[in-house]
């Protein structure tokens, strides 16, 4: 069965992005082979608003891979080049984790992950610590979650600062 894994950027104070949806205080380390990461994944998982900023950065598209955008207020005709998710989530990944293929990326967002946290249907939360506080921002799990218990799989420290994060979810 393919898992669904929360794979994401975070600063040391729990944002995924900043009070305006940047993203630009994420470190680029040379030392992480970022084609291996994503040579793990066939099909990724975005939220609506975590789409808009990749179509805002010219970033419509992932090569190689099927992009799924969970949205109550995009619409298919206007974006034909992903499949746009407005209902029955659950039945979908359902199905997506039993085909045969690669791993599953949950790219983003908080919200998007914490409704497929407390559905159960996260298998994995990858996060890379960025040595950078924020303030402010997108938190990488908005409240209300449930709590969900990890247990740790995998770390790394990299030169940079960034610390990197595997857990199973238990």
């Amino acid at each position: 069965m393919r898992r669904i894994r929360y794979a994401v950027a975070t600063s040391l104070d729990g944002y995924i992005a900043g009070p305006k949806d940047e993203a630009d205080w994420i470190i680029m380390d040379p030392d992480i082979d970022f084609r291996a990461l994503f040579e793990q994944f066939d099909t990724v998982l975005l939220g609506r608003r975590t789409f808009e900023a990749m179509i805002r950065g010219g970033r419509a598209e992932l090569p190689g891979m099927k992009m799924f955008v969970f949205s109550r207020v995009l619409r298919p005709r206007d974006h034909p080049k992903v499949t746009i998710v407005a209902e029955k989530a659950e039945e979908l990944l359902t199905a997506l984790r039993a085909e045969s293929g690669k791993d599953i990326w949950l790219f983003g967002g908080g919200l998007l992950f914490r409704s497929l946290a407390d559905a159960g249907l996260v298998d994995t939360v990858e996060v890379g610590v960025i040595p950078v506080l924020l303030g402010g921002g997108i938190p990488l799990l908005p409240p209300p979650a449930s709590q969900t218990n990890l247990k740790l799989t995998r770390h790394k420290v990299y030169k940079t600062g960034i610390v990197s994060l595997e857990y199973a979810v238990t």
